[in-house]
This record gives C-alpha cells, structure tokens and sequence, in this order.
C-alpha cells in the first residue's frame, strides 16, 4: 500500500553531482522516470506532482561547439521533463574566475525551491507529507517552517564520511526534516540494469 500522495522536490544540480560522485568520476546513464519510479516502489512514495530545480548551462557571449552542445542536451531534457507533468523551474549559471582558474555556479535555484515550498499550505491544501531531494542547508529554516504547518518532511539525500567530501551532512538539516532516506546507486538504475547489478555509464 502506497502513502498518501505528497510532493517531490528535485535539486538538479545535487542529482548531478551525486551521479558523477556514484559512477566514480563518470556521470551515471539514468532515466529520471526511472529514477523516480525506484523511489515510488522502494519506498511507498505516490508522487502528485513533481518539481524539478536547474540552471542552463553557461553561453559565452560567442559560445563554441561544446557550449552549443550542451545548450542543446540542457534544452531537450526540460523539454522531456515539461512533457511529462513536471514542473520545470530555471536559475541561471554565473562564471567566476578565481586564480586563473572558471568556476561555475548556480544561481536563484535554491530561491526558486524555497518560494514554491512556502506556498504549499496554500496551493495543495490536501498534501500533507513532501520529499525533498537536496543537501543543502539553506533549507533548513523552510523546511521547520512547513513542519509547523503540519506537513512531514521527508529528505532524501547522501552521506560520505570521508574528509572535505562535497556530501557531507550538517546535523542541523538531519533533525530539521520528519525523516530521511539515502540514496543509493541501484536508484538511478533502470529495473533491468538492477537486475543485472548494472555497471556506469555516461549520462
């Protein structure tokens, strides 16, 4: 028997990571759907509505083959997304240069997130419970402000313990939410992939 039906909330840019992290340097090859289908049977989860947090990849202001490329795969996956049900929101990508060195860094996503959390008492007045699919501790004072409205907060997310590791886990975003669940590779893998103990592949 599945839960009530709840809300999912996607952190594209912790997904991406955390695939390149579980595929040992090599983006894992996955299926969101199947991604999500995993979750729903693994965990009971009945998803109403899906919402999915990203930022376009950085264009120069004479972008090159590779930008143009990935401008292209960026813009077919929201298209997929958009097809599908999901509620698509887009922050932007800021170029710093630090040291000689590009950084690239999202913007406005965790803002984008937090607004659509805040208005859920308001805008789906028969959800009570939410999955939440991040590690950012930015959260934090959102998600104990929903709770307070009686809706449980459920994190999926991933802990490493090794030192300077980019998933380590604050303890104040562990207690903040109802409950929290790690991901694990076999969740990105399709059902024949799992079934195969699947190997990594580039996404």
């Amino acid at each position: 028997m599945k839960y009530d039906k709840s809300l999912l909330f996607i952190d594209g840019g912790f997904l991406s990571k955390l695939s390149k992290h579980l595929g040992n340097g090599i983006y894992l090859k996955f299926k969101i759907k199947d991604f999500i289908n995993n979750l729903a049977n693994r965990h009971n989860f009945n998803f109403k509505t899906i919402f999915y947090y990203n930022a376009p990849p950085y264009q120069s202001n004479k972008p090159d083959k590779l930008q143009i490329n990935r401008k292209e795969n960026y813009d077919s996956f929201k298209s997929s997304l958009i097809k599908d049900g999901f509620i698509f929101r887009e922050g932007r990508v800021q170029r710093l240069k630090i040291d000689g060195n590009f950084l690239y860094k999202q913007k406005g996503v965790d803002t984008l997130l937090t607004i659509d959390l805040s208005h859920i008492k308001e805008d789906y007045t028969d959800i009570h419970k939410i999955v939440l699919i991040s590690s950012d501790t930015d959260f934090v004072p959102i998600i104990e402000d929903i709770k307070k409205r009686g809706i449980e907060v459920i994190l999926l997310t991933y802990f490493d313990k090794k030192r300077n590791s980019p998933f380590s886990l604050s303890n104040h975003l562990l207690d903040s939410c109802s409950r929290c669940i790690f991901l694990v590779k076999e969740d990105f893998l399709s059902l024949k992939e799992n079934n195969k103990q699947g190997d990594e592949h580039e996404i």
